[in-house]
């Protein structure tokens, strides 16, 4: 082959060569132009879209604060664990496909410290995000509301994928004493029991707010670029209860159920002149900062929740429906003998026979026979008004969770003997909460103040419900319970008057009565010159060896009675009991 021809051939494949070269270089300048030009917003738009987020900036909840100003719940700042799994999972097979043993073993140390702050393996951690991206998932959590040192913890070990969010949780200062008047948020901090559900959309929770970062390859934020929506925080509310109050009361009731080995308890605490809950308290308790202690049975309130048989705390309501009707005075007088009564083919029976007894006498001595008969004449109409207007059979209104209305039929509806077992207490249902407020009506001078758990910064307008004079004649029937010779003399506070009525009634089942389960209440008020406190308190299924109010419940209502008229400095009305108290005390001081 001649010379020529190979350099001819040479030309030619150089200008092949170039030519291909040429159009190589003209299909990049055509796709950088076609990108640049054609596809620049497309692109922009997921540049942007993989760096460029909308993130939430959680609200604080709002306070919740007793009447004076201390804290029952505060949101507190906690961090939580989340992660992009696909990322995750890139970064994983990375790792495992790394072929310098250095680097493999340096982020298999990372993965491991990642799955030991999470308290799960790292294989679980692997399996648990291999199954988020199988669902499709670019969010999950992996650990909520973890602690400071968690954080730290997981924010060392630097893997792509795996952030940490700022969220609020919930504390609660006065643990068990106001689990169950202020409830709990869930792990979202949405209200889910007591207060926090009753007031969490439209006063507590807040309203997040949004913000637009740029965030790095490892999904870390590098930047902050605008505010998007400003998160408003929840409104501060101020309870009507008395921490103080509250805890004295819890500590004194929790004791009690104890001490006589019963399964239960309520108290309640309200203002007489305003309606207000000064103390609301159960036992068994919980502590809302253990979310293992939140169970359904524990946590709701049962003072509000759980209805139950009066008993003869009824009595009083009674002896005020005979004395409104007209047909009876305070000095009517009853015979009692022989100390039981004949209703169908029941028996009813008194602790043993008094005689002739007038309407105080009934009271004081809690005689089921005498107001059995007072309650036979009369009409079942009037009756029935007078335990209505007391809001037996209807919920109290304190828009707290689950209240119950309570049981009372109306006369249409009751048996043959269902108006006489209602004079002493049987037959209808009552919360702790409606007694309370029943007992406060009396207190009050027959005025019924609306019940409320909110601080209560102006005087509202009552209802009457019961002619003055009654009131303050079946209060001063009252008063005399708490005598000496009176059934509820344990529930006596030095230096104070108090008048109050105790009760103990049977636990029905199965469709009658278990007289070996009891329910041992007192329900009272105080000073009884100038009621300013009224409180119930109902203990079940005490099993050390009492069971009537008298023993059982009367102790805690004085202990707390007096407790809570010292605290607010209501003063003495009763000086004589107090200057036979101190007589009492220098006189044993001296003997020692």
């Amino acid at each position: 082959m001649s010379t020529n021809r190979i350099l001819q051939r040479a030309a030619g494949r150089r200008r092949f060569v170039m030519f291909v070269f040429a159009c190589l270089g003209l299909a990049v300048l055509g796709r950088a132009a076609w990108l640049q030009i054609w596809q620049h917003g497309f692109l922009l738009g997921q540049a942007q879209a993989r760096q460029h987020r909308v993130i939430e900036i959680p609200a604080h909840r709002g306070t919740i604060f007793d009447r004076n100003g201390e804290p029952l719940a505060v949101s507190t700042p906690i961090d939580t664990v989340w992660a992009v799994p696909g990322d995750v999972l890139k970064t994983y097979d990375a790792m495992q496909a790394a072929t310098d043993p250095e680097a493999r073993q340096a982020y298999q140390a990372r993965w491991d410290a990642l799955a030991e702050a999470l308290s799960m393996s790292p294989s679980v951690l692997h399996e648990r995000v291999s199954q988020y991206q199988q669902q499709g998932r670019a969010f999950q959590y992996l650990r909520r509301h973890v602690t400071p040192a968690v954080a730290e913890q997981v924010a060392a070990q630097h893997i792509p994928g795996v952030s940490l969010m700022r969220e609020y949780a919930r504390y609660y200062p006065s643990s068990e004493a106001s689990a169950h008047i202020v409830g709990f948020t869930n792990i979202d901090d949405k209200g889910t029991e007591g207060l926090e559900l009753a007031y969490d959309r439209n006063w507590l929770a807040g309203q997040a707010g949004k913000r637009r970062i740029v965030r790095d390859l490892a999904a870390r934020e590098i930047e902050s670029l605008e505010i998007v929506q400003q998160a408003k925080p929840g409104k501060d509310l101020y309870l009507s209860v008395d921490r103080r109050l509250q805890y004295q009361a819890f500590r004194a009731l929790d004791k009690a159920v104890k001490e006589e080995q019963a399964s239960s308890g309520s108290l309640v605490l309200l203002d007489v002149q305003s309606g207000e809950v000064l103390a609301i308290v159960n036992s068994p308790s919980y502590n809302p900062n253990n979310t293992a202690e939140r169970r359904s049975g524990v946590s709701r309130n049962r003072a509000v929740t759980d209805q139950f048989e009066p008993g003869s705390t009824m009595k009083p309501f009674t002896i005020a429906a005979a004395l409104e009707s007209g047909r009876f005075t305070p000095s009517d007088i009853i015979y009692t003998s022989p100390g039981y009564y004949k209703v169908g083919r029941y028996e009813i029976r008194d602790t043993r026979d008094y005689g002739w007894l007038d309407l105080r006498g009934i009271i004081k001595k809690s005689s089921n026979v005498g107001v059995i008969k007072v309650a036979q004449k009369l009409e079942p109409e009037q009756m029935w008004s007078v335990l209505d207007r007391f809001g037996f059979g209807r919920p109290p209104g304190s828009e707290f969770p689950g209240e119950v209305p309570g049981k009372l039929n109306h006369p249409t509806l009751w048996h043959s003997t269902e108006q006489t077992t209602l004079a002493y207490g049987y037959g209808l249902a009552t919360s702790a909460l409606q007694l309370t407020h029943a007992v406060a009506a009396i207190a009050n001078g027959g005025v019924m103040q609306p019940v409320s758990f909110l601080k209560r910064d102006e005087p509202v307008q009552g209802e009457r419900v019961l002619d003055e004079s009654v009131a303050r004649q079946v209060a001063s029937m009252m008063e005399s319970v708490v005598s000496k010779s009176g059934t509820g003399y344990r529930a006596r506070v030095p230096g104070y008057r108090v008048a109050g009525k105790t009760g103990t009634s049977y636990k029905s089942h199965s469709g009658g009565y278990n007289e070996e389960r009891y329910i041992s209440l007192f329900a009272g008020f105080a000073p009884a010159s100038a009621p300013r406190l009224a409180m119930v308190v109902v203990i079940h299924d005490p099993s050390a060896g009492q069971h009537y109010g008298g023993q059982v419940a009367a102790p805690v209502f004085s202990e707390v009675m007096g407790n809570a008229l010292r605290v607010l400095g209501v003063k003495p009305d009763d000086w004589d009991s107090l200057a036979a108290r101190v007589r009492d005390e220098v006189t044993l001081e001296d003997a020692l």
